[in-house]
């Protein structure tokens, strides 16, 4: 079981990039997702989920409104798009599953890809 986060880039501000987040050894779009992003010399932060059932979202604050949270159930992959990018969104970015449909419980993490934003 693996998840592969994909991705990332330099990008000025105010830019766009468009995350994703793909599994191997099962099936991504029966479980919930979550994005989450580690800056340098701060805790992880979580940013956004999705559940498998409804596909109801769930935002941080400090995204809200500019990044969005989808998934590609045929495809089986989620994907996050950011826009409105800020240099404080410079991170890497994690996506992450849990064990069944519902959010929460992060089981499986991908690696991570960079994201630079730059002013």
């Amino acid at each position: 079981v693996q998840l592969q986060a994909s991705g990332g880039g330099l990008v000025q501000a105010g830019g766009s990039l468009r995350l994703s987040c793909t599994a191997s050894g099962f099936t991504l779009h029966n479980y919930g997702v979550a994005w989450f992003r580690r800056a340098p010399g701060s805790e992880r932060e979580g940013l956004s989920c999705i559940s498998a059932r409804s596909d109801s979202t769930h935002y941080a604050e400090v995204v809200e409104g500019r990044f969005t949270i989808s998934r590609d159930r045929g495809q089986s992959s989620v994907h996050l798009q950011m826009n409105s990018l800020k240099p404080e969104d410079t991170a890497v970015y994690y996506c992450a599953s849990a064990r069944g449909p519902n959010i929460g419980n992060w089981h499986y993490w991908g690696q991570g890809t960079q994201v630079t934003v730059s002013s």
